[in-house]
């Protein structure tokens, strides 16, 4: 159970900076795409929550 929710949180961090890198808000107006720490946090953080919940 840990190491699957370690994993989430590594593929999550992974999808957050990409999603900042490729797609994000270039005018720094977008909060959550303008920052890449916040991105990849916010990334870690919704990766963990579907791990936890994936039986």
């Amino acid at each position: 159970m840990t190491l699957k929710i370690i994993i989430g949180v590594l593929v999550g961090g992974v999808l957050g900076f990409s999603y900042y890198k490729f797609i994000g808000c270039s005018s720094g107006t977008c909060p959550l795409t303008s920052n890449p720490y916040i991105s990849t946090l916010y990334g870690m953080i919704l990766g963990a929550m579907i791990s936890a919940n994936i039986h």
